[in-house]
């Protein structure tokens, strides 16, 4: 069964309110699952899986397709870190090198795929 799509009207707002300190669990939930839409709508694959739990996760980026078991190419970070990466505010190479942004397999990368419009 298919996720239901985040229209733009609620997914905009709510990554420009997860943007800004205080916002609730539920719009950086919304927030976070819109942008990993926005991310698979521009890479569309199964080659990489995006993590940023617990909010959500998905496949993107075309190449070979993993069936069974843990994607070889994995990339993982928390809800802030993937806010900043999706709207420009960090960098792919800073977020790497922090150690925010936890990345493993040959093409697990999200290098010229970011930041993503809203």
């Amino acid at each position: 069964m298919a996720r239901a799509k985040i229209p733009d009207e609620q997914g905009g707002p709510a990554v420009r309110a997860a943007l800004e300190d205080g916002a609730d669990r539920n719009t950086t939930a919304t927030a976070v699952r819109y942008l990993l839409q926005l991310l698979a709508e521009r890479a569309p694959g199964n080659t990489v899986e995006v993590r940023v739990p617990p909010f959500g996760a998905v496949q993107c980026i075309p190449g070979p397709r993993h069936t069974r078991g843990t994607p070889p190419n994995v990339i993982e970070t928390d809800a802030a870190t993937w806010l900043a990466l999706a709207s420009g505010r960090l960098a792919w190479a800073d977020g790497l090198a922090s150690g925010t942004v936890h990345a493993s397999g040959q093409r697990a990368t999200l290098e010229g795929l970011l930041p993503l419009r809203y």
